[in-house]
């Protein structure tokens, strides 16, 4: 054995200087060197160097959040003051596209609210911060005792720092709603803080809450003319924690400088109207009525004022307490003429009860002022009252009839509102079959959706897109459902569109409005394609069928408005 085991070792030393493989089964081994070597780099190496490189991005991202961190620290101890002269004024804002241009005739309704550039040179609108604004005085709105807590005040004592509290302390202490107070402006840039107190709104004392936030405004810009300032920055005193709703908080704040400026354009420079996001939109919608920029926007804006815009310094009116004298009283009688004069400051038979005559919404509408004539009254108030009692007994029917049948078409129904938050009432031409329905039916859905819309203003869009002869209806119905409707659909109605019109829908208006309903002459509007709605109402709050769209792509293309502006 010992030898045998002898032999096998001289043989495999033979072999391996010969470098001969004695042994079929050996498995070289692999020298680190070489085979090694990317086992070694793909799990030593590379995690090694993914590592660092992700170490050093971390180390840059936690520098750039010091450095970030830093600057808003800075800033908050150091805010950045805005200059009133780097801020764009309203003139040099351009107005939204208005839809087809419209040249004004010579009944058109004319604006309050003429167009003036030198005025829309003094209106700044502003989303920012008021205490950072370098302004001669700002407008701070606060509560009876001057330490109310919200957005705007708590910036301004902020920045202003402990002396205003301590002056308000010592020396001021309170503010009676609609009034101002004045103190220094301390660390702000401004110089002087007009302090006012708006007031709280209540649907029951709707009036009181107007003519307090009229007075507030209006204070607030005599008190800056009476402090020789150039500037002012107001914000809106009217608070939603107030429960004033930001749109009539709006309409009384613009109709008041516009009416201040008028009178006393001298006393101010520039008005920046000071707003958070929340009220940016509203004033964006609201400026051009108080401040048109082109005769567009004038017109535009003589259409969508509300009925009552105030007194000659903006202040809220009340129509029916207000006591009518007409001017040069014609009589036949001198001695009706002396009694006349007599009773004249008294307003004896100047009440519409005593002078209705004719088409009484027409007049209402208009404004005409009916000759004194005992001939028609009776029969008048007669027919007034027959109306209001036809259509309280259809309003009725309505609440309780089924009208499925009708609903189930839907040819009428609101869709929205418009950018003024007044809903959207749309009519389908097409889906109206006049000779098909039962038209008592219809008329009671008509008043089963609108009446509890029509309290407040409204708009109807109209699409007259691919209808044919059986979805007019006649001249005869439409008249019999104008004159049952009560006043306030059309003292409430601002706009009545007509989108795709024809000509049978240009000579049916033109008939319509001219002998049977002139009283909404003026709020009719043809429209020869949809996107021009979008000036009034946003594309989401405009719900129509998919022909119309197809159709109205088909004729117009898209982007036409913006094409047709920019071109």
């Amino acid at each position: 054995m010992v030898v045998k085991r002898t032999a096998e070792i001289d043989s495999q030393r033979h072999d391996r200087r010969t470098g001969a493989i004695a042994h079929s089964s050996f498995t070289p081994v692999r020298k680190p060197t070489e085979v090694g070597a990317a086992d070694i780099y793909q799990h030593s190496v590379l995690p090694l160097i993914l590592k660092f490189f992700s170490h050093q991005q971390a180390l840059a991202d936690y520098e750039k959040m010091r450095l970030d961190a830093e600057q808003i620290f800075d800033s908050a101890l150091n805010p950045e003051v805005v200059e009133v002269t780097s801020l764009k004024t309203w003139s040099l804002i351009p107005p939204l596209p208005l839809g087809p241009v419209i040249t004004p005739g010579p009944h058109s309704p004319r604006s309050p609210f003429p167009c003036d550039p030198k005025l829309n040179e003094k209106i700044v609108l502003w989303v920012g911060d008021i205490s950072l604004l370098n302004v001669d005085a700002i407008v701070n709105s606060t509560n009876e005792s001057m330490l109310e807590r919200n957005s705007v005040s708590d910036r301004i004592y902020s920045q202003a720092g402990q002396g205003l509290l301590e002056e308000i302390k010592n020396e001021i202490k309170e503010c009676k709603t609609g009034d101002v107070q004045v103190t220094s402006g301390h660390n702000l840039p401004a110089r002087y803080i007009i302090h006012t107190v708006g007031p709280k709104y209540n649907i029951k004392y709707q009036t009181a809450a107007e003519n307090s936030l009229h007075s507030c405004y209006r204070n607030v810009l005599q008190k800056a003319c009476e402090l020789g300032v150039n500037t002012i920055a107001i914000p809106a005193i009217n608070s939603v924690k107030r429960n004033y709703p930001p749109d009539q908080g709006a309409h009384i704040a613009l109709r008041t400088v516009r009416r201040f400026l008028d009178k006393y354009s001298s006393c101010l420079d520039k008005v920046v109207l000071t707003v958070e996001n929340s009220d940016a939109g509203i004033y964006e919608l609201l400026l051009p009525l108080y401040f048109p920029r082109t005769e567009q926007e004038e017109f535009h804006a003589a259409r969508q004022l509300p009925n009552c815009v105030g007194g000659l310094d903006g202040e809220p009116l009340l129509p029916d307490r207000q006591i009518r004298i007409i001017d040069n009283p014609h009589h036949l009688h001198a001695d009706e003429e002396s009694l006349s004069t007599q009773l004249e400051g008294l307003g004896v038979g100047e009440h519409a009860f005593s002078q209705m005559q004719g088409d009484l919404d027409q007049q209402r509408l208009l404004g005409d002022l009916p000759t004194y004539n005992t001939e028609y009254t009776s029969e008048s108030m007669m027919r007034e009252m027959q109306n209001n009692i036809s259509y309280d007994r259809l309003l009725r029917r309505a609440r309780t009839e089924d009208l499925s049948e009708i609903s189930g078409i839907g040819c009428l129904y609101q869709s929205g509102v418009d950018r003024f938050g007044r809903p959207v009432i749309v009519f389908v031409g097409k889906w109206f079959k006049f000779n098909e329905i039962n038209l008592e039916k219809a008329l009671l859905y008509l008043i089963y959706l609108l009446d509890p819309l029509v309290k407040g203003d409204y708009v109807i869009t109209y699409f007259h897109t691919m209808t044919g002869n059986n979805n007019y209806p006649s001249f005869n119905w439409l008249k019999e459902v104008y004159n049952i409707l009560p006043y306030k659909y059309k003292k409430n109605l601002k706009a009545f569109y007509i989108v795709h019109p024809t000509f049978w829908t240009k000579m049916m208006t033109w008939w319509f409005t001219t002998f049977m309903a002139p009283a909404i002459k003026q709020k009719v509007f043809s429209l020869p394609g949809v996107e021009y709605l979008y000036t009034s109402m946003t594309p989401d709050q405009l719900e129509i069928p998919a022909f119309i769209t197809e159709y109205d792509m088909t004729i117009n293309g898209i982007r036409y408005v913006s094409a047709s502006e920019s071109g």
